[in-house]
């Protein structure tokens, strides 16, 4: 299929599935006339691709897990690098829930102040 199909199917901008390409994120093959043909297993690819990136992570960290990635869903092979990629997911996500509650109780004292003035 063409980029613009695969946009479609996806949700995704053509741009941006172009910087998934140069990402190596995708690897569509070439037409003889240059246009690039997704297969049609590349729509899951790229909604895996969104569900991880909605985790936090970024495109370098998407790139080590998609190998871990099979079957249909987001269920994943026992890659030795899968544990310690999860680990330092999860430790950052706590730092920004830390850092967001922090936020919140700064938020919550200027509205309190407000209020009682």
């Amino acid at each position: 299929m063409k980029i613009g199909e695969l946009s479609k199917r996806t949700g995704v901008s053509i741009r941006m599935l172009r910087y998934y390409e140069t990402e190596g994120l995708l690897k569509p093959k070439y037409t003889t006339s240059g246009y690039r043909d997704y297969a049609p297993d590349e729509v899951q690819t790229v909604e895996r691709i969104k569900l991880l990136g909605a985790a936090g992570m970024t495109l370098a960290t998407i790139r080590q897990f998609l190998p871990c990635v099979r079957g249909e869903g987001l269920a994943f092979e026992p890659c030795d690098e899968l544990r310690n990629v999860l680990h330092e997911q999860i430790r950052l996500a706590d730092q920004k829930m830390t850092k967001i509650a922090q936020s919140r109780k700064v938020l919550e004292s200027f509205l309190y102040e407000i209020e009682q003035a």
